[in-house]
């Protein structure tokens, strides 16, 4: 039986890693590539390069940049007083395609999931409290997808803001985001509603 040549193959299993990509896309990913214009493999290449290269981790809430501190962080206009957590970077720019926020945002790098072994400390939840404990905040929306590591994550934030005694109202994303859905593949009406709807805990 004949096989395919192992540039193929190898290309086929970088893109089986990707999240959502099975065998037979990452196969047809790789020979889309294959048959598309020279120009089209180069650049596709030198974009992966420049990604890793250029892409920054933001100082202040964790999220993407090119530069030291993102653009919203930048932002004078944006409401300091008001922090939306969210899971991923990802997640911050699904809100931000939406408008109408005037806060700022938080990424935590993950969910609490004991199952894979990643606590509280494996995330960026003690940077947010360090951020809370600055004076600036009344309100923090924790916009965690609604799983069951969302939630837990949302609940022991919450414990965690109400230990430090001060006036902050906490709420959380409200109707509109079914449970067991993730915030990267909702669309922007529901999450418009999600974000009018959310709901103090």
């Amino acid at each position: 039986m004949a096989k395919l040549p192992k540039s193929i193959l190898d290309l086929t299993g970088y893109f089986e890693r990707l999240p959502g990509i099975g065998p037979k896309s990452a196969a047809r990913i790789s020979f889309y590539i294959l048959n598309a214009p020279e120009n089209f493999s180069k650049e596709f290449a030198e974009s992966l390069a420049v990604l890793k290269e250029r892409v920054k981790i933001c100082k202040n809430c964790f999220g993407v940049s090119e530069e030291e501190v993102c653009e919203v962080c930048l932002d004078e206009k944006r409401d300091k007083g008001v922090i939306w957590v969210v899971e991923k970077a990802i997640d911050m720019m699904a809100l931000e395609n939406v408008g109408g926020i005037a806060g700022v945002y938080h990424v935590l790098g993950g969910l609490v999931n004991p199952l894979d072994h990643v606590g509280p400390e494996d995330l960026k939840i003690e940077e947010l409290i360090e951020r809370i404990k600055k004076g600036e905040v009344k309100e923090v929306v924790l916009a965690t997808n609604s799983t069951m590591e969302g939630e837990a994550t949302a609940l022991y934030i919450k414990k965690e803001i109400k230990d430090l005694g001060l006036e902050i109202k906490i709420s959380r994303l409200g109707s509109g985001l079914p449970i067991g859905a993730d915030l990267e593949f909702a669309d922007q009406a529901t999450l418009s509603r999600s974000m009018e709807g959310r709901r103090e805990i």
